[in-house]
């Protein structure tokens, strides 16, 4: 059958104590609700409909980029009236999927078995034993152990309250049953609401058999109600991605001091000190050495890369044996050559800095495109923005940039040329020169660098 998955995310969330709705609330970088959207399209649904109710607005507001068909629940008068509202849009041959937006670690894995449970005369429901079911639906079965139906922990008795499998919510229905269904829901309850738990009785009632399929963690079916639920469950999923990490060999000193924000790879023998934080897409390669204190966003870091402490690195590409920091900045669009170093202090910005070249201390380096062994002295900037435009500095091969240069862009540096420091260059260097500008300037074309001298050793016979 044809998938459709159906999202309830129309409760208020009161205890999260905020004017932003519960979904929206952040886990690992995301929405709640975009972690179980993300599964849907995992489980190729078909469609995926959201029911939406307090700040129904914002949320779509913030999903506006999202494949999703929404519905609005006017009033909440409980989960069997949610999907009610989306009973006009399912289609009448649909395999129906009931997933919660407050509820985002349910593994894709879990919801695929549970998904091979719903058929034409069966249905399948998602449960977990917990040794503290307080405040869940019990799950009660016959004495041969057929799921019968689901009691609210309100109007349970004691016997059904000492049951420990409890209701998730989520439940996989064809679409057929649900239109049939749903119609007969009564509020006639403690709680006064419209339960989707009572159409287990009624599936039971018609002669279906009801599948349960028992959640392997409670974690992945926890629901968040609360900023304290939040970071509780944040915590529980970074040890998870931790552990995938260190089993793939990837050393961290610290497994519940590092926060990844999205999709990160690592390979052998990398070591991951603390405090550090990984956003979007990262891929780490081997013997890779990140000091504590790192942000990596969206970049990729090759074999062999040392990144000392408080480094920020964004859309960036780092190639092997290249060394970072302490305290750099690589925004969006740099480009380090194997072997390069980017020291202390120092920003690079949409800018190619070739194999071997150093950028040590206290630079900025903008809109450049920087040659193979070329030094950029302290303190020298690229002045790549004339209050309208950015300009584009190309300093080629084997370039000696003395320290605080200003290198005024659009300018070209030729190969092997010398900037002594504290000059002002607005004008295009030639190969193999030398240019001063502390005082008046000169030009001085074939001019023949320093060489080291030969050691002298003090030694006598």
């Amino acid at each position: 059958m044809n998938l459709e998955v159906v999202i309830l995310a129309a409760g208020q969330g009161t205890r999260m104590k905020s004017r932003m709705p519960k979904v929206l609330h952040r886990l690992a970088g995301k929405p709640l609700v975009i972690h179980v959207i993300e599964s849907a399209f995992k489980l190729k649904a078909s469609v995926i409909h959201i029911v939406v109710g307090h700040g129904g607005e914002m949320v779509k507001q913030q999903l506006a980029q999202q494949d999703v068909k929404w519905i609005t629940q006017d009033k909440q008068l409980g989960t069997g009236h949610a999907v009610a509202q989306a009973l006009p849009a399912l289609q009448e041959d649909s395999n129906v999927l009931i997933l919660y937006g407050d509820v985002p670690l349910t593994s894709v894995d879990t919801l695929n078995e549970l998904l091979l449970q719903s058929g034409e005369k069966s249905i399948g429901l998602l449960t977990v034993c917990l040794k503290n079911p307080h405040g869940y639906g019990r799950i009660i079965r016959n004495a041969e152990g057929a799921v019968q139906r689901i009691v609210e922990e309100k109007d349970a008795n004691e016997e059904q309250r000492m049951v420990r499998e409890a209701n998730t919510g989520i439940l996989a229905v064809p679409s057929k049953r649900l239109k049939q269904w749903l119609p007969k829901l009564s509020s006639d309850n403690s709680q006064g609401e419209y339960y989707l738990t009572d159409i287990i009785s009624m599936a039971v009632e018609d002669g279906l058999v009801v599948n349960a399929v028992k959640a392997t963690t409670e974690e992945e079916v926890r629901g968040i109600n609360s900023r304290q639920q939040l970071a509780e469950m944040e915590r529980w999923y970074q040890r998870q991605l931790a552990n995938r990490l260190m089993a793939g060999g990837v050393t961290l000193a610290d497994p519940d001091r590092i926060d990844i924000r999205g999709q990160m790879s690592a390979g052998q023998d990398t070591c991951i000190d603390v405090n550090t934080v990984f956003e979007g897409v990262v891929e780490i390669g081997d013997n890779v050495n990140i000091g504590p204190n790192v942000v990596i966003k969206n970049s990729k870091i090759a074999d062999n890369v040392s990144i000392c402490a408080n480094c920020i690195i964004e859309d960036s590409q780092v190639s092997p044996h290249c060394q970072v920091g302490p305290f750099a900045r690589l925004r969006p669009g740099t480009f380090l050559g194997a072997e390069a170093k980017v020291g202390n202090f120092v920003e690079i910005k949409k800018a190619n800095i070739g194999t071997g070249s150093k950028v040590n201390h206290l630079s900025y380096v903008g809109d450049a495109e920087i040659g193979e062994a070329v030094n950029i002295g302290a303190g020298t900037i690229t002045c790549n923005y004339d209050g309208v435009n950015k300009h584009l500095t190309r300093i080629e091969d084997g370039v000696f940039v003395g320290s605080n240069t200003a290198l005024v862009a659009p300018i070209t540096v030729g190969k092997n040329a010398t900037i002594g420091a504290g000059s002002t260059v607005s004008q295009n260097v030639q190969e193999n020169s030398l240019v001063v500008t502390r005082g008046e300037k000169r030009s001085i074309k074939n001019w023949e660098r320093p060489k080291k001298r030969a050691t002298i050793s003090n030694k006598t016979d």
